[in-house]
């Protein structure tokens, strides 16, 4: 039985020429959300749980070789920056020596098929709004695509929902506001809906590791393939301690009416459990959004569900433009990739160093990668030249978007090698070769200028 909202979300997809496993996937959540369900995880149903080291594991090297050897590599590469004021794939933006992100992945992988002599194929899930720049991007890299195999597939898309009866928003003024993604829990609906999946098993490949492509310290480790090709375990995530900046973001937990793993993320917690998920001795592990999963275990449950994976629902209530709070509220209907492990018998997760979970998501982060907090060596990871990476904290009023951002910095970041923290208030342009040392606080009241050379310490 098919509401009318439902109905018109179903044929606006289908006649956007959208894949019928990404229709009937929307119109499970549909229903879902149809029937008042939140997503909502209460802390009473879950546990702490604990997990092994990836340092406390003994991996025979030729093992971890071996298993890159039959490895594929998804980078998932939808989003535009948006929140950092870029209209592009945010994987463009220069990182470093004159290189993009997708500069460093695709000459790491590079490297490790030299190193492991292994085809390891780079896939990209784009969006529609980023897969023509970044192939372009890409074209320089002509031994970069593996024969048989491409180089992107494109994520799905789904109508917004009016909050107030469900059915698709109509935005005249800007239609493409009409649409959003469905989280990157979508990975599992494209794949299959495009024969990716398939063609992967066809060709001989096993797992596939898949990570955000802001994320450059998520390099294929052939340790911890070699670790979960020898657990035989269906689906793991890798997971680092929670530290105070994580306070407001998913963790890791055990289920207590079956024991499965889940994920919890932030929009998932109701007010009243706020303190717990902030509470870093309960919930110590959070997700790196850097995963691994059988390629034959996805097949077979995916086939049992008839294509759709089950994930929790994450409701998102919006602004049709989000720049713009008095347009009509909407509800995006999302899931995420990282809590396919409840759906997993037998999922695992590893504890991995935080240099593997090193994310951009705003100019804060942009500046450490720029600085030479982190060294670049010849295999192209981007390896902690120091024990703790320094906390920054730029103005948002000057610092937040990155054309902004860039124009502060005309000559590159300044050192922060030997630095603790650094909080800058107000509209600072730094010249060239500026050091930061210890903790560091700027506060200005009009435009000011850092002199070229000049060491910054605290006070």
């Amino acid at each position: 039985m098919s509401s009318a909202g439902l109905d018109r979300a179903r044929a606006k997809m289908t006649d956007a020429g959208l894949d019928p496993v990404a229709v009937d996937t929307f119109a499970h959540y549909y229903r879902l959300l149809e029937r008042g369900e939140t997503g909502m995880i209460p802390e009473s149903s879950i546990e702490p749980f604990e997990m092994e080291s990836i340092d406390d594991v003994d991996i025979d090297p030729e093992a971890g070789s071996a298993a890159l050897r039959t490895t594929a590599v998804i980078k998932l590469n939808g989003g535009l920056g948006t929140s950092m004021g870029m209209e592009r794939a945010k994987s463009l933006l220069c990182v470093r020596k004159g290189w993009s992100f997708l500069d460093i992945i695709a000459r790491q992988v590079l490297h490790l098929r030299r190193e492991h002599d292994a085809p390891l194929p780079l896939i990209f899930m784009n969006s529609f709004h980023t897969s023509s720049d970044t192939m372009a991007a890409l074209a320089r890299y002509a031994d970069l695509p593996v024969d048989g195999l491409p180089l992107e597939f494109l994520q799905n898309r789904e109508p917004k929902l009016l909050v107030d009866d469900l059915t698709p928003v109509s935005f005249s003024r800007n239609p493409d506001l009409e649409w959003c993604p469905p989280g990157h829990g979508d990975l599992y609906t494209a794949l299959r809906g495009t024969g990716l999946l398939q063609d992967l098993i066809d060709q001989g490949y096993e797992r596939v590791f898949v990570s955000n492509s802001d994320n450059l310290g998520a390099v294929v480790d052939p340790r911890v393939a070699g670790w979960f090709a020898g657990t035989g375990a269906p689906f793991a995530i890798e997971a680092v301690r929670r530290t105070p900046s994580d306070r407001k973001g998913g963790h890791f937990a055990r289920r207590k009416v079956d024991g499965r793993i889940v994920l919890r993320e932030s929009a998932q917690t109701s007010p009243e459990d706020a303190a717990a998920l902030a509470d870093l001795e309960r919930h110590r592990y959070c997700s790196t959004n850097n995963l691994w999963f059988d390629l034959r275990a996805m097949a077979e449950t995916l086939d049992s569900r008839r294509g759709v994976l089950g994930l929790p629902m994450i409701r998102n209530v919006k602004h049709v433009d989000p720049a713009d709070p008095s347009t009509p509220e909407v509800i995006q209907i999302e899931t995420a990739m990282g809590s396919a492990i409840e759906v997993f018998e037998g999922a695992r997760t590893i504890e991995v160093s935080r240099d593997r979970f090193v994310p951009v998501k705003t100019t804060n982060d942009l500046l450490v990668l720029r600085s030479d907090v982190y060294d670049v060596g010849s295999d192209f990871v981007m390896t902690p030249a120091v024990d703790e990476v320094p906390f920054v904290d730029l103005d948002p009023d000057y610092y937040k978007l990155v054309p902004d951002f860039e124009r502060r910095f005309p000559e590159g970041a300044p050192s922060l090698r030997e630095a603790t923290s650094l909080k800058v208030s107000g509209d600072w342009t730094f010249g060239t070769k500026v050091k930061v040392v210890g903790d560091v606080s700027l506060e200005t009241a009009a435009a000011d200028r850092i002199p070229p050379g000049s060491v910054l310490e605290h006070d």
